[in-house]
């Protein structure tokens, strides 16, 4: 990956799903009182899509760091203050051991008070609260939803994109919630914005090029983890500038070879991202303050 030309290239995709998940989303607002965006905690910037926060506009909502087992716990905190200061209410969540989600249903409840008061103070019974899921595809929002409804309705996989339909879910009796597909943007006008989402596994493999993600990840790794390469695959990256070389080290030291002994570049790059994946690599946050303007760090 050419890193002079890292911001001259448009990604543009939108596969049809896409489109429709767009019109799906717009289309139920109105049938909403709150929303719950869910984001990757390991990119709480990079994987908030523009065109649902267009979308969405003044709509209530609390945003969601999900797979907070895999973020750093303190870019976590970074990014909660950065949102606080914007207006938006951030929790952290864990879909696989249900960490944060108790937090979840007491915001909402918090969210919507005024709502309640209201009805309250005019001796009718509080209407049902009516919250809807949004996000990009492969955050874990299909699985946190599990955990927050507390039973397995929604249709999981690993896949991006797999929740199609419409799907109204009982958190309780009084909080009904709305599923929606996952929604990509068409365009990334900043292709390090694409890689963060690629080597998350938000965007599929074959958008960008796997060896490319791999590179750009472990330049970042290395610049904003030093030390980290050493700890986990027992080689120094001190003396090693290009991100190729310590991608080479990684596939000799893990044992990608091909026929012949020459390193396999393309299993020494899945490898890389799948550790970085499955948290194998520690608790890495790929946004970090360096994505906002100056006077907002």
């Amino acid at each position: 990956m050419d890193r002079e030309n890292i911001n001259r290239k448009q990604i543009q995709w939108f596969p049809g799903h896409m489109a429709r998940a767009r019109r799906i989303l717009g289309e139920n607002l109105k049938l909403v009182d709150i929303v719950l965006e869910i984001v990757d905690a390991r990119i709480p910037f990079s994987s908030r899509n523009p065109e649902i926060d267009r979308i969405l506009g003044q709509k209530p909502r609390i945003l969601l760091g999900n797979k907070r087992d895999l973020s750093d716990p303190n870019q976590n905190g970074f990014w909660k203050n950065y949102y606080a200061g914007k207006g938006i209410r951030m929790h952290y969540t864990d879909c696989r051991s249900g960490a944060g989600v108790k937090e979840v249903l007491s915001a909402i409840r918090e969210t919507m008070d005024e709502k309640f008061k209201r009805f309250a103070g005019a001796g009718r019974r509080p209407p049902v609260i009516r919250a809807m899921a949004v996000g990009i595809p492969n955050v874990g929002k299909s699985s946190l939803i599990n955990r927050i409804v507390g039973r397995g309705a929604a249709g999981t996989g690993d896949r991006p994109g797999i929740t199609r339909n419409k799907q109204w879910l009982r958190i309780r009796e009084d909080i009904h919630l709305l599923d929606t597909p996952g929604l990509l943007w068409p365009k990334f006008e900043d292709e390090r914005c694409a890689y963060r989402l690629a080597a998350t596994g938000a965007i599929k493999n074959d958008v960008l090029d796997v060896q490319d993600i791999a590179l750009f990840l472990l330049r970042y790794i290395t610049e904003q983890y030093p030390g980290l390469m050493e700890e986990k695959y027992g080689f120094s990256t001190e003396k090693m500038a290009d991100p190729a070389d310590i991608l080479f080290a990684c596939g000799r030291r893990r044992g990608c070879l091909a026929k012949g002994g020459a390193v396999d570049l393309l299993r020494a790059a899945n490898l890389v991202l799948d550790d970085f994946q499955s948290g194998k690599l520690g608790r890495i946050t790929l946004d970090g303050p360096e994505l906002l303007n100056p006077a907002e760090q």
